[in-house]
């Protein structure tokens, strides 16, 4: 069997990678989840294997072969932000399907053709790292996304950082212990205090997802009432808000003019905590912002993307 009309997705990640295989009329022909196409974390080469693995996963599972693939787009974490391996990850997809119907281009797309199904907006990804893009018009803009060492604002990671930071202020006596002390010191099983730093330093060292995921424990301690965990959502919701109010400028929205804006990312997974300052701080910055839910996942967005893509080719 062939699905002469089927386009593939890729939404690669800080964590995860998730591939999306959808037919014209954006039916699922098959899904698979794997694990970090962060090139910066594990290689040119790692990204090829995992983005080969993941492809043949939905493909063997859909019954279908690389030239059924009408067009692919490959969303992948950090890409634009080196043009030398830019070009050696644009060369991968040819490399795995055996044509040139597809495009390569920085996850940012992928979640904002799920949220608005590929119509004007601006999208906000706060996963393991944070970034907007978006578009208007036949104009696209990216703000943000400058990477973990001194950007990437209101992340999952830039959530984690700041919470060890309140840790260890904590810990010295710097600041008053509150939950978020003790909810580190049990989440990482810690004898010492100190030992927070094999965690993040030397040999045992956690990876950037890894320490993305400690916002969980920072979530912890802001629902058990820790003030400053709960100040450092409030903060990250700015800083988000602050991305949207970037490319509303870049992307010309005029006046009264409404601007769509749509979020993902696993940051927004501790619901109000991260979701409601942003929505407050949308609203002090312009009556113009109108906030919704993502309409779909980004891995199926970047599907419809192909399909647009294919489209825009004739």
């Amino acid at each position: 069997m062939t699905h002469p009309g089927c386009y593939l997705g890729v939404d690669g990640g800080g964590t995860k990678t998730r591939f999306a295989l959808i037919d014209d009329a954006g039916r699922m022909l098959a899904e698979a989840r794997l694990g970090t196409t962060y090139h910066p974390q594990i290689g040119v080469q790692g990204v090829r294997e995992v983005l080969s693995a993941g492809v043949a996963a939905v493909l063997g599972d859909a019954s279908a072969h690389a030239a059924d693939v009408r067009h692919a787009f490959f969303g992948l974490p950090a890409y634009g932000e080196d043009h030398q391996i830019a070009a050696q990850l644009d060369a991968i997809p040819r490399a795995i399907l055996g044509h040139e119907r597809y495009r390569c281009d920085n996850d940012m797309v992928c979640a904002w053709a799920g949220s608005f199904d590929c119509a004007d907006g601006i999208n906000i990804v706060a996963g393991t790292g944070s970034i907007g893009y978006g578009q208007r018009q036949g104009v696209s803009a990216r703000v943000g996304g400058w990477g973990e060492a001194f950007s990437d604002e209101g992340s999952a990671y830039w959530i984690a950082t700041q919470g060890l930071n309140a840790f260890s202020r904590m810990s010295d006596g710097r600041l008053p212990h509150g939950p978020l002390h003790a909810a580190f010191i049990g989440s990482l099983q810690l004898e010492r205090d100190l030992d927070l730093c094999a965690h993040i330093y030397g040999a045992r060292a956690y990876t950037r997802g890894d320490v993305a995921r400690l916002c969980a424990v920072v979530a912890q301690a802001a629902m058990q009432g820790d003030a400053i965990a709960q100040r450092i959502f409030e903060r990250a919701g700015r800083e988000l808000a602050d991305i949207v109010s970037a490319l509303r400028h870049r992307l010309g929205f005029v006046n009264e003019e409404p601007t769509p804006v749509s979020y993902s990312g696993g940051a927004f997974a501790v619901g109000a905590l991260l979701l409601d300052p942003f929505t407050a701080a949308l609203r002090a910055a312009s009556p113009t912002y109108t906030l919704h839910q993502p309409l779909h996942e980004p891995h199926y967005g970047a599907a419809l993307y192909a399909i647009r893509l294919a489209r825009s080719h004739g």
